[in-house]
């Protein structure tokens, strides 16, 4: 997750970029590649040259996805990370494109969004622990992402009722500090949760200053 200035961005990540923005405005069907090259700045073909056609480049959109959450779980949870200001600061900065992308794709059924909640519920398992030893781990986890995801769906309405934009800085620490005081703290492992709860300290007390 390492910060690029937009000028160091290849045609290819530009493009692919640009595609995360138009299908998250306009949906999968009313996203054209037209709209897309205009919003990377090239020209259709240069478009089709790296990715073919609409389906691959949606395709390349959504492996972008479940890379960027597979490295901000390893960075954040595995490695310890979650804590530092540098990778919220991070996170801040390069997440909304993401998750505005995610929740687009889901709410609209595009091809392969049936998929990629899977991927998310699979790479959500190992980190979640319950009560009930007779649930499916992967129920449990399927059910969280959902609820986690539901929270962005109803972004204008929640966005409102903070007073800021839910994926602002400011609405993203709000909004994470209330889950952290409704969640039962035994969902997680308690360096997580203390992790997550370092994390919105932190970034209050520099508010703060």
């Amino acid at each position: 997750m390492t910060v690029r200035p937009p000028e160091d961005l290849t045609a290819r990540a530009r493009i692919r970029d640009a595609a995360m923005e138009v299908f998250a405005e306009r949906g999968w069907k009313a996203a054209t590649v037209r709209a897309i090259a205009e919003r990377a700045g090239v020209s259709p073909a240069l478009l089709q040259h790296h990715f073919g056609t609409k389906e691959q480049l949606r395709a390349a959109c959504d492996d972008h996805v479940l890379d960027y959450l597979r490295q901000g779980v390893t960075l954040g949870i595995d490695q310890g990370q979650l804590g530092r200001p540098a990778f919220s600061t991070e996170i801040h900065r390069s997440a909304p494109s993401v998750v505005r992308y995610l929740v687009r794709a889901l709410v609209d059924g595009s091809p392969g969004s049936a998929l990629i909640f899977e991927r998310i519920v699979e790479l959500t398992v190992p980190y979640l622990k319950g009560r009930d030893p007779n649930l499916d781990p992967k129920i449990r986890a399927a059910v969280f992402v959902a609820m986690r995801l539901g929270l962005v769906v109803l972004g204008p309405q929640l966005s409102t009722l903070l007073g800021t934009e839910l994926l602002s800085e400011q609405g993203a620490r709000t909004a994470g500090a209330a889950m952290l005081d409704i969640f039962d703290p035994e969902l997680f492992d308690a360096s997580i949760t203390e992790q997550a709860r370092q994390a919105v300290r932190t970034e209050t007390a520099e508010e703060e200053r």
